[in-house]
């Protein structure tokens, strides 16, 4: 009977276990701006903090970072690496040519971030101070889970789906255990 009960335990808790890992998992990305005077194919050592829920430093991820011209074309990525300091991360940005380019991180965590546009070459220096309010206002929030990360309420609910299938499960064996012995006394 203790080894059916210790069984079902452990099913439950493997069936709870990835909805609880993914229920918590966020994390915010911090980073100064490109240079003011940043030129096509000029390399922008971007180095981001992964902040988990925005306070403890995430170390064992590998973010990367996303750019494409808003103008069209394909996207790029750009791996970034550990610095050694606990949860930043540097990575080697090259825009290949002038104009407007769409810039968004994804932590290696559980989210793709988002951050304004970036201007390259022409203009550049005039975008700049925009650009530091900017990148700092969307580093303080948390990302959405707007299909990128994990749905909380479905994690939520399947870990509910676990918990009742375990009490399910124990009730039904002590009562399948307790109504045997029962019967033949009976």
């Amino acid at each position: 009977m203790a080894t059916r009960l210790t069984l079902l335990a452990a099913i439950a808790a493997a069936l709870a276990a990835p909805s609880a890992a993914t229920a918590g998992g966020w994390a915010t990305v911090g980073f100064d701006p490109p240079p003011e005077d940043l030129a096509p194919g000029e390399p922008w050592e971007l180095e981001m903090t992964i902040l988990q829920h925005g306070i403890r430093p995430l170390d064992g991820v590998k973010p990367y970072v996303i750019v494409a011209p808003k103008a069209g074309g394909a996207q790029e990525t750009f791996p970034a690496r550990p610095t050694g300091e606990p949860g930043v991360y540097r990575a080697s940005v090259v825009f290949e040519s002038a104009g407007v380019w769409s810039l968004a991180v994804d932590d290696g965590f559980a989210a793709r971030h988002t951050f304004p546009a970036v201007q390259v070459g022409d203009g550049a220096s005039q975008a700049g101070t925009e650009q530091v309010a900017a990148v700092s206002a969307a580093a303080a929030s948390p990302p959405s889970t707007g299909g990128d990360g994990p749905n909380l309420l479905l994690a939520l609910g399947a870990a509910v789906v676990a918990a009742l299938a375990a009490g399910f499960g124990a009730a039904y064996l002590q009562r399948r255990a307790g109504g045997g012995s029962s019967a033949a006394g009976g």
